[in-house]
């Protein structure tokens, strides 16, 4: 989720997205030289050169990108959130299938061979693995591996959680996975391409909360928590040479500092840009600013399993007060509205902009029916993002007569005081939550028991229910549609806006992906110069 802007006048002018693979036959330099003079090349290269431009001296092909929010550990099998997905998936760790660059419905064989052969009653997929790769550990990859990581009762992502019904997952033979489902599910291969399908080593003993054991193209050499993290190529990767020797990913959660440091050359490539910001970018040749399609959804929840929200006519009421145009001007304009939980690059979205659109004579009267009055609600934030946003919510809530506050919190307070449900099992206690819901294909979120925006509606239920079981893809998504159009209804959420960030990108940088930059940055393809 791309946009270029002129470097004369500054006028945003668009250029279409591409979504097919770029090439990566650029062959990596510098591998022989010493550990010491690369390091010495690389430090003068990043700082000591007359124009302090990067990458004006030869040595590694270095990229440093600048992101917002930084991973807990680095443990994916365990750990929610997506500063995870947007380094490690594809970079590191990788599954028998992807995604295609730039699609979200284009799958590609990685770790197999080919696409699985599907079965005519769609419950069975059967894999053929490659038989030239190998962990970074420098162990071969084997069935049992793929068996254990699709099947491993220790992670919070196994794939027989992500379908959730009883499938077997079986090798035949040392190059074969059969996986086996007691019901279709037209999910399967995109939760394959995603954090179900990763494979890991069964037989590495290393902490993967600070450590990394992919089979990707790029391993980690340094966490500096709080700072950074690196990446260096793989030395024994089974594919292509990755086109970069090293791969830094900078975390600046200011959003002024993060601007300066990329303005003064310290980043080769800033994202997002802060909307606010993006302006300081114009004009400036040694840039290119490029807006991304995306999944991003800034979005309101509501808790729905407590008392008032648990009334749909007073989630519709504060729904109807929002002006998601004053919104979409809060971000600068980086964005567009959405009525519903499905984004347009998504195969199911509609159009749902019409429900619980901005009404607030209507809210006031809903409040009305519902018996609330003097209603003062807490909003609960992380605060590295905007606040301009929060002060638009404030702002039309006070018009309905609802007080808002504000409660600014670190991202991982957010994610343990809304997130995560008490481990005691009483009910969550936080009022209302702004996040943006960054991971494609998520609606299931929205139909499942026990997640933090509440209660699940049993027709939406029912309806993606059927849509998972449908053998015929149109079929699926028409009923995710209807699916969704229940949701909407009901009201768990105020669908924000859905954001398009903007990158900024050095001109020595090539390839850069231009949609979901938020949530998963493929490498595969970036060159510099």
């Amino acid at each position: 989720m791309s946009e270029q802007i002129d470097g004369a006048s500054g006028t945003p002018q668009y250029r279409k997205r591409s979504r097919g693979l770029r090439p990566i036959q650029l062959v990596m330099i510098g591998v022989a030289l010493a550990i010491g003079a690369a390091l010495a090349i690389f430090l003068i290269s990043r700082g000591g050169s007359d124009s302090g431009a990067p990458g004006e001296n030869d040595g590694p092909r270095t990229l440093t990108i600048g992101l917002t929010l930084q991973p807990t550990n680095l443990d994916i099998r365990k750990t929610g959130g997506v500063a995870l997905d947007q380094i490690l998936i594809d970079n590191v760790y990788q599954g028998l299938i992807g995604l295609k660059s730039g699609s979200l419905d284009e799958f590609v064989p990685v770790l197999a061979k080919e696409l699985p052969k599907v079965s005519a009653d769609g419950r069975s997929y059967t894999f053929t693995l490659r038989d030239d790769v190998t962990f970074h550990s420098g162990n071969a990859l084997t069935t049992k591996d793929v068996v254990d990581s699709l099947t491993a009762e220790g992670s919070n992502f196994t794939l027989g959680k992500a379908v959730g019904t009883d499938l077997n997952v079986a090798a035949p033979d040392a190059h074969t996975i059969v996986i086996t489902l007691a019901e279709p599910n037209s999910q399967l291969l995109w939760l394959l391409a995603n954090r179900p399908g990763l494979i890991f080593e069964t037989a590495y003993t290393g902490d993967l909360a600070s450590t990394t054991n992919g089979t990707g193209p790029y391993t980690l050499k340094d966490w500096r928590q709080g700072d950074s993290i690196t990446f260096a190529a793989a030395q024994q990767y089974w594919g292509a040479r990755p086109s970069l020797d090293e791969v830094v990913w900078r975390y600046i959660t200011d959003p002024n500092a993060a601007v300066n440091a990329a303005l003064q050359q310290d980043l080769d490539v800033l994202t997002p840009v802060t909307s606010s910001l993006v302006a300081q970018f114009a004009g400036d040749d040694r840039f290119t600013l490029q807006r991304s399609a995306s999944t991003d959804v800034f979005t309101l929840a509501y808790n729905s399993a407590k008392a008032p929200l648990n009334d749909l006519r007073v989630r519709q009421a504060l729904s109807q007060a929002i002006d998601t145009d004053a919104i979409i001007d809060a971000f600068y304009g980086d964005g567009k509205s959405l009525g519903g939980p499905i984004t347009d690059i998504e195969p199911a979205y509609e159009d749902l902009t019409k429900i619980n659109a901005y009404d607030p004579a209507r809210a006031k009267q809903l409040l009305a029916e519902a018996g609330v009055s003097n209603l003062t609600l807490t909003l609960t934030a992380p605060n590295h993002y905007p606040t301009d946003p929060l002060n638009v919510l404030v702002t039309q809530f006070a018009e309905i007569d609802v007080t808002l506050k504000i409660d600014s919190v670190e991202f991982p307070t957010w994610l343990s005081t809304v997130y995560t449900a008490p481990s005691d099992g009483s009910a969550r206690v936080f009022d209302l939550s702004y996040v943006d819901h960054v991971e494609a294909n998520d609606f299931v979120n929205y139909v499942t028991e026990g997640y933090y925006f509440g209660t699940v509606d049993p027709e939406a239920l029912r309806l993606y229910g059927e849509s998972i079981s449908a053998s015929d893809p149109e079929t699926a998504i028409s009923l995710r549609k209807q699916a969704a159009r229940v949701v909407a209804e009901q009201a768990p959420a105020k669908w924000l806006i859905n954001y398009t960030p903007s990158s900024a990108i050095g001109k020595r940088v090539s390839g850069f992906p231009d949609s979901n930059t938020n949530s998963r940055i493929n490498l595969e393809g970036i060159t510099v110069k």
